[in-house]
């Protein structure tokens, strides 16, 4: 018998669309061939995201990742680490309770990864405004992971069967972009890519689109030097030690060639120059993959979709794939 690895799944917040989408993807026969999956929530919420899926699952209540293996058919694994309650999980309403919920649900999947119990961890979507009334102040799942790992060398990259985009800022207001943008973050950004990229094509060496800060490069200093200055020599850093990266590139004409396969990856600078796109091509199936941490982490490329939330209708799919990844990056 093959000996399927073990995936915890967190909820994400109860008040958007996670159990439901959870539920719908453990629905899937396709899950029950790649791995032993188990949900870490609440169980009122995932009642009645059954409820309201109209899904024939049931819950089974699990006390170790390990019972999950022995979990009746047409049953989801519960490891319950909350007890909320209908007021607490509003549709809509990000909740305090719901958000310190939530930071335990991710505090706990890391760390049966990090101890060995689980072989990965798959996320659902969270509130970050949640969390933040609930006093965990992170921008998101990756900055957190990153502390619970203690790692400062993290890129969070999203990725499709074509795009695969990695991030050198993340969650960040515009306006300090250009102040993050500095040559040791950019050259530490293209050789953790360049290993993600590596480990998903198989390829020895993939080749990276280096987006530029500024639009048409900077065009020779009149719309900004950074591109010039930081990411010009970073690449060359990266070029010298075997990476093969190009660029600075511009990003209003970069993401057509990529889009056709001249190249494994793409360094963006900040959060919507690589995000946009990549979601226009990859809506449905792009997967955000945590890079540098020792633990395999995916997640959905997707938010909580509040005005979905109760509605069954919003989609599994990224949480397929992301089930999908992560089971590919453990083998």
């Amino acid at each position: 018998m093959t000996y399927l690895p073990l995936i915890a799944i967190t909820m994400g917040d109860p008040c958007g669309v996670g159990p439901e989408i959870i539920v719908k993807a453990l629905l899937s026969p396709e899950i029950a061939t790649l791995c032993v999956p188990f949900v870490i929530g609440d169980r009122l919420a995932m009642e009645r995201a059954l409820a309201v899926c109209k899904s024939p699952l049931k819950i089974h209540q699990i006390s170790a990742p390990e019972d999950a293996r022995s979990v009746p058919d047409k049953c989801i694994p519960l490891l319950t680490l909350s007890n909320l309650t209908e007021t607490d999980m509003v549709y809509g309403a990000p909740s305090i309770a719901a958000g310190d919920a939530v930071f335990t649900y991710i505090c706990h999947a890391a760390r049966l990864c990090l101890d060995g119990q689980v072989a990965a961890m798959a996320t659902a979507p969270i509130s970050k405004e949640a969390m933040h009334r609930a006093g965990h102040d992170y921008p998101g799942h990756t900055e957190l992971l990153a502390e619970l790992c203690g790692t400062d060398d993290f890129v969070m990259m999203l990725a499709g069967d074509i795009l695969r985009v990695g991030l050198v800022t993340i969650h960040e207001a515009l306006a300090d972009v250009p102040r993050l943008v500095n040559y040791e973050q950019v050259l530490k950004t293209i050789r953790i890519t360049a290993d993600g990229v590596a480990r998903l094509t198989g390829k020895a060496a993939p080749k990276l689109a280096v987006l530029a800060l500024n639009p048409h490069c900077g065009e020779g200093g009149k719309f900004g030097y950074e591109d010039s200055t930081v990411i010009a020599p970073a690449i060359k850093a990266a070029q010298a030690e075997g990476i093969n990266a190009e660029g600075p590139l511009s990003a209003d004409t970069l993401f057509h060639f990529a889009r056709q396969g001249t190249y494994d990856g793409v360094v963006a600078m900040y959060h919507d120059q690589g995000l946009i796109p990549l979601k226009m091509l990859h809506f449905d199936d792009a997967v955000n993959i945590t890079l540098g941490l020792p633990i395999i982490r995916t997640s959905v490329d997707h938010g909580t979709a509040y005005n979905l939330a109760g509605t069954g209708q919003a989609s599994e799919k990224s949480l397929l794939a992301a089930i999908r990844m992560a089971v590919e990056m453990v083998r």
